[in-house]
Formats: structure tokens, sequence, C-alpha cells
């Protein structure tokens, strides 16, 4: 599946900002099933200068900065990106979750070390005492991890309302777990927690997720969305599975990868720091669109 993606982001500001420095984790990653043919940026003000490099996950990240008053910032991001489907997979046939834990500890192939770092806790993701009860029936003795994964995001599917208004960026998983309501980045950071609180090499994936419009409704441009999902590491013969916790689905063609990280913190698409500005005010539009006849 081709589609054009264009993801633009405001801020207005109360007062003059004298001096503003960003990094933006937009572009979409190149990948055995993903092939990026484009990424361009319009950035207005204009910035100073604009770098680009990869981060420590391999993301490609963006720099610039602007040195001269403005109200108002926009970034804009389009790219260009072909999806190969995935899913083609049988999930039973993926190893036991219980012996994967116990020999990833014990390897030292370069694989398993970076699959053993989204182990640990992170900012945003601290387990629980009361995720153990949560997922324990759910990952029972010599169940294939991609069956028991699928499980476990089905559960929080059915347990778990999205509400846009219920948390914020500083609402603990804890506080989600307990409220039961939340957002796709919620829902990433809760599936997270409860792979990790059992030992599975579990990250934070940030994205994109194309919206197919009701039967005989046109594609509204721009209501598509930012989106985020888990991906859990299943052994070197298997790699990493993606699974979306908010839509109770294994992660295929409507789906364009940008950046993986531990949590949101490592992936938040436009983060900064600026001097000034009083209050501010953002909006965001994405829209993915399908070029595919």
């Amino acid at each position: 599946m081709k589609y054009k993606v264009s993801h633009t982001t405001k801020f207005n500001y109360s007062e003059p900002v004298p001096v503003g420095h960003n990094i933006l984790h937009l572009a979409p990653r190149p990948l055995p099933y993903q092939a990026v043919a484009s990424h361009r940026l319009l950035i207005r003000p204009n910035p100073i200068d604009l770098s680009y490099r990869k981060d420590f996950f391999g993301n490609e990240i963006a720099y610039f900065s602007i040195d001269h008053p403005h109200r108002q910032l926009t970034v804009t991001a389009t790219s260009e990106v072909t999806v190969t489907d995935r899913t083609n997979m049988s999930l039973q046939q993926t190893p036991n979750w219980e012996m994967l834990v116990n020999e990833l500890g014990k390897r030292r192939d370069e694989q398993s070390l970076a699959a053993l770092q989204f182990t640990l806790p992170s900012r945003h993701v601290q387990p629980f005492l009361a995720l153990n009860d949560f997922c324990q029936a759910i990952f029972s003795a010599g169940r294939p991890i991609g069956d028991a994964v699928m499980a476990l995001t089905s559960h929080i599917f059915n347990e778990f309302k999205f509400d846009g208004s219920a948390t914020n960026i500083h609402t603990t998983i804890e506080e989600v777990f307990h409220q039961r309501r939340g957002v796709c980045q919620d829902f990433a950071h809760l599936q997270i927690a409860c792979l990790r609180s059992i030992g599975l090499p579990a990250r934070y994936v940030s994205g994109y997720l194309r919206t197919i419009p009701p039967p005989g409704k046109p594609r509204l441009v721009g209501a598509d969305a930012s989106h985020a999902w888990v991906a859990v590491y299943c052994g070197g013969a298997v790699g990493w599975i993606d699974f979306d916790p908010t839509n109770n689905a294994l992660v295929g063609t409507d789906y364009v990868t940008v950046a993986w990280g531990r949590d949101y913190q490592d992936v938040c698409p436009v983060q900064g720091v600026i001097t000034g500005g009083g209050e501010h005010r953002m909006h965001i539009s994405v829209d993915v669109e399908p070029l595919d006849s």
C-alpha cells in the first residue's frame, strides 16, 4: 500500500518567542516492510539552521533553531511511503514465552542485547503490582509468545475505553489502569508495562494509522491520526511483531511506522525549548492519503 502522509503542527503564542530550539521525530523509518520514497520538511518562520541525524534507536531526527521573534510556528512534514503486509504469520508458531525470557538473559549476541534494554522500566513505563494479576492468566505456562500477546492486546481493548479527555502526558499508567480510560499512547504504555513486568522486551512505536470513512462518505482530509502501538521481541528467528491494543489488531498495511523507543518520551513528534512566548496553543493535522488506485 502506497501513502502520502502530511503532518502539520501549529503553535500560536500569546507573546513573541525570541529563540526556539526543536527536535522532530517525523521521518518514517526505512524498514524491510516499509520503503520511504521521499520526506520533506517545511518550517515557518524559516529556521537559521536545519540538520539531520539518527538517534540512539536508529530513528531519523531533525534539529532546527529560530533566533528571531515569532508568534507562530508551523512545521509540516510530507512523506511518501510504501507498506507491505507482514501479518501472514502464525502466532501459534512463535516461541514459548517463558523459554524466550529464560534464554534472553543468557545470550550475548547483538540482537538479544539490543532487545534486553526494552525489558527495563522507563520514564512513562513503571510497572506496578496489579499488573501481575492482570496478565497472569493470559501468560500461562508454555503458551506461544505471539498468541499470548495477541490475547493481551484483546484484553486491553475489551477492558479499557478510548477517551480523549481522560488523560494527558502526565497521567501515569497506574492511573490509566484504575480509571480504565485513555488514548492510544496510554494503552501502548500499559501493554508495554505488562510485558516488561514478566521479562519480555517491548518497545513503543509511533506512526500513523489510515482511517477508512463509512460507506458512501468521502475521506476527510486531515482526519487521520498520529498513532502509537507496541512491538514485542519474539526471538532471533521471528524478530519483532507489532500489536495495536487501541484497535485490537496485528499491525499491517494500514500503519506507517515513524519511530520507536522505550516510551513516548523517546519519540515525541515535536519537542523543544523556547524563551518567552507566554501561553501557547497547539493544533495538529494529519492526513494519510492512499496513492494506490
